[in-house]
C-alpha cells in the first residue's frame, strides 16, 4: 500500500517521530522537495523513515559551521558539492549564506 504525502504530512512526521527540532522548516521543505523530485525519477515508491532521513542529511546555517565538523580544506560551498549533495535552504543563495542541508558523508 502506499500513502501520498504533502509537505504538510512530512514536517508533521518529524513531530510525530520526537524529531521537530532536527531540522528547521526552511530545510524540511527543501528536503521534501528534493526527496519528492527524486522519487519522481524512482521506479518504486519511497518509504519515508524520518530516522533513516535524520542520518543520512544534516543542516548546517553555515559554511563555517559545516567545516567544523568535516575539516578546513572546504573553502567554499562548490567544494562541498564535489564531495555530496547540497541542498541551500533558500532560492538563488549561491554561497549558502541562509545555510544548506548536506548528505552526510
Amino acid at each position: 500500500m502506499v500513502i501520498t504525502i504533502n509537505k504538510h504530512d512530512f514536517i508533521q512526521a518529524f513531530k510525530d517521530a520526537g524529531r521537530e527540532n532536527q531540522f528547521s522548516l526552511d530545510a524540511l521543505t527543501v528536503l521534501f522537495h528534493h526527496l519528492e523530485e527524486w522519487e519522481s525519477q524512482m521506479t518504486e515508491p519511497m518509504e519515508l523513515d524520518v530516522i533513516a532521513l535524520c542520518c543520512e542529511y544534516e543542516e548546517y546555517d553555515s559554511l563555517d559551521e559545516f567545516r567544523a565538523d568535516y575539516g578546513d580544506e572546504y573553502v567554499s560551498l562548490e567544494d562541498v558539492e564535489e564531495r555530496t549533495l547540497v541542498l541551500r535552504k533558500a532560492l538563488g543563495d549561491i554561497d549558502g549564506e541562509k545555510g544548506f542541508v548536506i548528505e552526510k558523508f
